[in-house]
C-alpha cells in the first residue's frame, strides 16, 4: 500500500480530539507532534520511523510515533480508525438542514487571547469544513484572565487578519470582529473607534454574572441599544454538566465543566430589545454551556429576534459544534431565515454596517 501522510493524520486526530472535548494535554501531545514532524524532510522522517528513532525528536511520543509508522505504511492510524468509528450520531432531517445551511461562524477565539490555535489554524479547519468564512472574536482587555486584547493589540491583529486572508483559499475570509466584555455600567469594553472598524461585536455578560434582576436587565438594555453591538452571546451564563450525544470526556481545560445557574434578568424586556435594535439572540453551541436555555430560545423566537448559532471555538475541533446548536434550534422552530450565519459574508457584514 502506498504511504498515507503522516502529518495530515496527526492533525485530524487532534481535530476529532477537540471536536469531542478531550483533554488539552491530549490533543497538544497530535498537534506539537504534527508540527515536529512537518520541519523534517520526507526521507528523514521515514529513515527515523524505520530506525525507531522518532521518539528523540521533542515533541514526539510512543503514541504519536506509532501512528507515523502506521501512516506511513499504509494504514490508517488504530487511534485514528476508533475516533472516526466513535465520533457520534448523525443529525436529524430538521437540524440537518439548518448546519447545511451555515455559511460561517460569527464567535471564534484564537492564542491571541485565551484560544489554543494560532488564527491560520482556525481558519484552515474553518476551510475544511466548507465554511465561506469565521469571525475572529478574541476577548476585549478587561478580561485578563483570557488575555484580551488591548486596542494596540487589537490593531496590530487587524492588520495581520488582512495579511492571512490575501493567503487564504479564494472563496473564503476572516471577518474581523471582538467577543466584548459588556461592563457593570452596560458599555462595551472597547474604544467606539475601533468597534466601528470591526465586521461584527458580539457582546457578553462575563462578570457580575450573580447581579439582581433589576441590575443585569438594565445592564443588559444598556448594551443593546449600543449600536456597536450586532450579536448578543450566550446571555445567560450558565454553565451545565450534561454534554449533547457524541461528546464525552472532559473539558478542553482538562477537567469536567463546572455547574454555573442562569443569570437572572427580564428576557422578555431584553428579548424585546433585541428585536427593536435588530440584535441577534446567540445559540451557544459549546457543551458545557447550551445556552440560552430551549426554553428562552422559544421565547426569543417569539420576540421576532434574529439568532446567530456559534461554536465560540477555542480550538480547530471545536468549529465543528455547530451541530449541537443545530439541533437545540431546530428543537425549537428556529427557521434558517432568521439566522444571520447563514446569510453569505457580504450581507452580513452590510447588516452590522447599516446598524452601525
Amino acid at each position: 500500500m502506498s504511504a498515507r501522510d503522516p502529518v495530515a493524520d496527526l492533525r485530524r486526530i487532534a481535530f476529532l480530539l477537540e471536536r469531542a472535548n478531550e483533554a488539552t494535554y491530549r490533543v497538544r501531545a497530535f498537534r506539537s507532534a504534527a508540527a515536529a514532524l512537518a520541519a523534517l524532510p520526507a526521507a528523514e522522517l521515514t529513515e527515523r520511523t524505520r530506525a525507531g528513532t522518532l521518539t528523540t525528536l521533542p515533541g514526539v511520543g510512543d503514541v504519536t510515533a506509532r501512528c507515523v509508522a502506521e501512516s506511513l505504511a499504509g494504514e490508517e492510524p488504530v487511534y485514528l480508525r476508533r475516533l472516526v468509528a466513535t465520533e457520534g450520531t448523525d443529525l436529524d432531517e430538521a437540524a440537518g438542514a439548518l448546519r447545511a445551511a451555515l455559511r460561517g461562524d460569527c464567535h471564534t477565539h484564537s492564542d491571541w487571547s485565551d484560544g489554543g490555535s494560532p488564527i491560520e489554524e482556525m481558519a484552515l479547519a474553518a476551510v475544511e469544513l466548507g465554511h465561506e468564512y469565521v469571525v475572529l472574536t478574541d476577548h476585549s482587555p478587561r478580561l485578563t484572565v483570557a488575555r484580551g486584547l488591548t486596542a494596540d493589540r487589537l490593531r496590530r491583529q487587524l492588520d495581520h487578519v488582512a495579511a492571512v486572508n490575501a493567503a487564504l483559499p479564494r472563496g473564503f475570509r476572516i471577518l474581523t470582529g471582538i467577543e466584548v466584555d459588556i461592563l457593570a455600567d452596560g458599555t462595551l469594553d472597547q474604544d467606539e473607534e475601533l468597534l466601528a472598524r470591526l465586521d461584527v461585536v458580539v457582546g457578553s455578560v462575563h462578570s457580575g454574572l450573580r447581579d439582581e434582576r433589576a441590575r443585569m436587565t438594565r445592564r443588559m438594555l444598556t448594551a443593546i441599544a449600543n449600536p456597536h453591538l450586532d450579536i448578543l452571546g450566550h446571555c445567560t451564563g450558565r454553565m451545565v454538566s450534561s454534554r449533547p450525544a457524541g461528546v464525552t470526556g472532559p473539558g478542553d481545560k482538562g477537567h469536567r465543566a463546572r455547574t454555573r445557574a442562569e443569570s437572572d434578568f427580564d428576557a422578555d424586556a431584553v428579548f424585546a430589545a433585541c428585536a427593536e435594535h435588530d440584535v441577534a439572540v446567540e445559540i451557544n453551541s459549546r457543551p458545557e454551556r447550551q445556552d440560552p436555555p430551549k426554553r428562552l430560545i422559544r421565547r426569543a423566537l417569539e420576540a421576532g429576534c434574529r439568532f446567530a448559532i456559534d461554536t465560540d471555538a477555542h480550538a480547530p475541533g471545536q468549529l465543528d459544534w455547530q451541530r449541537f446548536g443545530c439541533v437545540r434550534a431546530a428543537q425549537c422552530g428556529v427557521p434558517a431565515d432568521r439566522v444571520v450565519n447563514t446569510w453569505p459574508a457580504d450581507r452580513l457584514v452590510d447588516w452590522t454596517r447599516a446598524r452601525a
